[in-house]
């Protein structure tokens, strides 16, 4: 379970808040412990996110980190076949779809985004359920 889709507002998050599930998995990513699986509309989103000058992240540690995600990546182009039907908001297709066309979890702390209904194989997480299910699988 080293690799998979992490919504945007994980990233965010670990930002915002370095010392709980996201930060440790932003500091996972950055330190190339963890993969991301992304496309090019989920990098695309990072970077303009992350770049929002209302959030007041620091623009150097967001190239750092964006780099280091980058560089690292399980890079993925979603088929027609993996697109996400019924999301409530379709904006976050392109994470089901990357994580459905992997095989890999999808991790978000809008865990109502992604209803099992729509999910349907996809393992939806929270970040803390990830980090606790890494944290298993490395004793």
């Amino acid at each position: 379970m080293r690799r998979a889709v992490f919504d945007t507002n994980v990233i965010v998050s670990g930002f915002l808040s370095p010392d709980g599930p996201p930060g440790r998995i932003v500091e996972w990513l950055r330190a190339g412990t963890i993969q991301a699986v992304l496309d090019d509309r989920i990098a695309a989103e990072y970077a303009e996110v992350l770049a929002r000058p209302r959030l007041g992240l620091p623009a150097a540690e967001v190239r750092v980190v964006l780099a280091a995600i980058g560089d690292a990546a399980f890079r993925i182009e979603a088929a027609a076949e993996h697109q996400a039907p019924r999301l409530p908001d379709r904006d976050d297709a392109p994470f089901l779809e990357c994580a459905l066309a992997a095989g890999v979890p999808l991790v978000t702390g809008n865990l109502r985004h992604y209803p099992k209904a729509a999910a349907g194989e996809v393992s939806v997480m929270t970040p803390a359920r990830y980090v606790a299910a890494l944290g298993r699988g490395r004793r």
